[in-house]
Parts: C-alpha cells; sequence; structure tokens
C-alpha cells in the first residue's frame, strides 16, 4: 500500500527566520509524530507533499518517509499542513506515523453518483450537505472515497450516514443520523394579488376612463 518515499532531512534551526530561510531553498519544515515515539522536525520537497494533498486519496494516502542518517524507512500520513493564505504556498506540514497492524479513525470523502429522481423528473435541487464521514479501519483498508449512488432519491428524501455501504472491514464513526444528502421540492414562486380595496379603485379608475374616451370620441363625431 505504501509505494511512493518521501525523503526528509533532520533541522536543528527554528524560528520564523530559520523557516524562511528554508523556504528559500526549496524545503518546507515538518513535524513528525505519533506511534508513542518522539517528535522529529524534519524538512522535506513541499512538491511531494502537494502532490499527495491534491492526490485521489488526499491526506488519507499512507506513504514510506525515509530520513537522511536513519535506517529504514516508516509508514507516515499528512496529518495537517498550513497554506499561504494568499498565493496558498505550503508553509509547514505535520505528519504522522502509522503502525499498520493498528485500527486508526480518519474521516472518508463521500463521493455521490447518478442524477436523483427527485431533481430529474420533479424539478427538484439535491442538497449535498454532509461532505466527509469518520470510519475506523485498519490502515490497509482505508477506502479513498466511500461511493453512493442517489439515482432513487426523490422529493423529501434523504440520505442518512447509516445507509452508506462502507468497505468490508470498515465501520462507521459518524452518528447513523447524520444527513448526507436530501432532494428539496422546487420553489414556487408566488402571485401577489392586490387587496380589495386596491382592486376597486383599480376598476372605478378603469371605468372612469372609459367614460371620458367614450364622450371624448362623441364630441368629435
Amino acid at each position: 500500500m505504501a509505494s511512493m518515499v518521501m525523503k526528509a532531512e533532520p533541522r536543528s534551526s527554528f524560528g520564523k527566520g530559520p523557516n524562511r530561510q528554508l523556504r528559500k531553498k526549496g524545503r518546507v519544515p515538518v513535524v513528525l509524530y505519533g506511534d508513542k515515539k518522539e517528535s522529529i522536525s524534519l524538512s522535506v520537497d513541499p512538491s511531494e507533499v502537494v502532490g499527495i494533498i491534491r492526490s485521489h486519496g488526499g491526506v488519507n494516502t499512507i506513504f514510506e518517509l525515509s530520513v537522511k542518517g536513519a535506517k529504514g524507512k516508516q509508514n507516515v500520513m499528512i496529518k495537517d499542513y498550513q497554506l499561504e493564505p494568499v498565493d496558498h504556498e505550503l508553509l509547514h506540514a505535520d505528519l504522522i506515523r502509522v503502525a499498520m497492524d493498528k485500527q486508526m479513525t480518519l474521516s472518508v470523502a463521500i463521493e455521490l453518483t447518478g442524477l436523483a429522481v427527485g431533481v430529474k423528473t420533479g424539478g427538484g435541487m439535491l442538497d449535498f450537505v454532509a461532505r466527509n464521514v469518520d470510519v475506523a479501519c485498519l490502515p490497509k483498508d482505508i477506502p479513498e472515497t466511500i461511493v453512493v449512488n442517489v439515482e432513487s432519491l426523490e422529493i423529501g428524501d434523504y440520505l442518512r450516514a447509516s445507509s452508506l455501504e462502507l468497505p468490508a472491514n470498515v465501520a462507521l464513526i459518524s452518528e447513523g443520523s447524520l444527513v448526507i444528502a436530501h432532494v428539496l421540492a422546487p420553489k414556487v414562486e408566488e402571485v401577489e394579488e392586490p387587496e380589495e380595496g386596491e382592486a376597486a379603485v383599480e376598476g372605478a379608475e378603469g371605468a372612469e376612463a372609459s367614460k371620458k374616451d367614450a364622450s371624448g370620441e362623441a364630441s368629435k363625431e
């Protein structure tokens, strides 16, 4: 499962200044922790981290980390990351060690497929409410996404987390009542009718105008 290898180097300088210099050299600071072992400060190539974040598996992708000067490789995941708010360049990342024989809890994206019948024939609108659910499984069983077909949903129908068909060996942690999606009824535009008093005034004005037109035509003759 862990096929990609990311190379990391130890770092001993900390703070805004050293981190800025590190980025100028084409590296970004990361911290490796977890599995009841000490935290280690490292630097990596930002393009490799961004590539994993943008991959189909996203931050749930397990990869191997090779640290310069250390023996062997470690299975890790991206736990968190920070982007520059303007140009969205990677500033920092947290990596967590993954024990392949221990269950872990993580958030997995929901992917909707199909066109709901309530939208197709009823003119309704599909509201995609919860785009992720929390699940528990072994690292080898982590799904990239959870695919759900919504074609059978009619207007007023709800798709809840309890109805999701999860892959084998994957357990739902989120509440079963969590709404994933539902189909809203189409909006009906209300036509404002004039009040009784207004209608009477308009009718009288129309009648008066008709009389004036008729008298004008008669005088011309």
